[in-house]
């Protein structure tokens, strides 16, 4: 929690343009959203967004401290008028509270349009994440994904070392909301959804671990992570799918899950986007 006390110069101002010329990061979304939730307080007491504030009253905020004053630096990839890609670090949610999302509004607060992410990694996979920068691009961003006419490639760095170099494998996937885990079937079962997973290894270390290209044709929640642990080649530092004591001997505290390129590749007409058919960009 932070206090802020209103000095005269914010006399009979209203408690929006205070709250947020103090806090020059935070999006106008998200001080609505707090003051909604009851996370700003004058001298204790809930208030709303048309509160008048006076000299001498005191502001409590309750909102982390990295959406006030966001401590990471972006890792623009690539930029343009329409889009934005953004090379995610670990520990950090695409959506939701103290998220990538809310750091990126808070940056482009200014903007008619806030950037929004046009699909999802896990906490702890790091890499690219595609952002629309209008209305348009992400309508149809959305519907290059749903169309899989854009590409999402990782490497991951695996225990043991397959002897098949390069497989394309099929399964099943159950997601257990309530255990927030996904169980993997050679088999189709009820309730279980098709998974199409391919890797292809493209290093092998004599701590046997290995590092694959991983590309997948189906995008269920942690996919790459259960199917690549199914088949005996856990990623190293998950910590939800992986083997404890490896990770420990790795000293990996997060899932060494990149997801590295994406790739362009519209077979339908992509209007205001054409100019990206046919590129890839990728992390160095």
């Amino acid at each position: 929690m932070k206090e802020l006390n209103v000095s005269e110069k914010y006399n009979g101002k209203k408690l929006c343009k205070f709250i947020l010329d103090s806090f020059p990061h935070l999006s106008q979304n998200m001080l609505y959203k707090a003051l909604r939730q009851k996370d700003i307080k004058i001298d204790g007491v809930r208030t709303n967004k048309d509160c008048t504030i006076y000299t001498g009253n005191k502001i409590q905020v309750y909102i982390a401290d990295n959406l006030l004053s966001p401590n990471i630096e972006l890792d623009i990839v690539y930029e343009d008028s329409n889009i934005l890609i953004i090379n995610k670090p670990t520990n950090l949610e695409v959506t939701g509270p103290d998220s990538l999302t809310n750091i990126v509004h808070s940056i482009y607060k200014n903007s008619d349009f806030l950037p929004m992410p046009c699909h999802r990694l896990d906490r702890n996979t790091t890499g690219l994440v595609l952002f629309a920068k209008n209305d348009i691009a992400l309508n149809i961003l959305f519907d290059k994904f749903k169309k899989h006419e854009i590409k999402k490639s990782y490497t991951a760095l695996v225990y043991g070392i397959p002897k098949i170099k390069n497989s394309r494998l099929e399964a099943y996937l159950f997601k257990d909301n309530k255990k927030s885990l996904v169980y993997i079937s050679d088999e189709f079962k009820t309730g279980y959804q098709k998974i199409i997973t391919s890797y292809t290894v493209i290093n092998e270390f004599e701590n046997n671990s290995s590092l694959l290209e991983v590309e997948i044709e189906t995008g269920r929640t942690h996919q790459i992570r259960a199917h690549l642990a199914h088949i005996g080649y856990p990623i190293i530092g998950d910590g939800k799918y992986g083997i404890n004591s490896v990770n420990k001997e790795f000293g990996f505290k997060y899932q060494q899950l990149t997801a590295n390129q994406l790739t362009f590749n519209f077979k339908t007409d992509s209007e205001i986007l054409n100019y990206l058919n046919g590129k890839t960009f990728k992390l160095k």
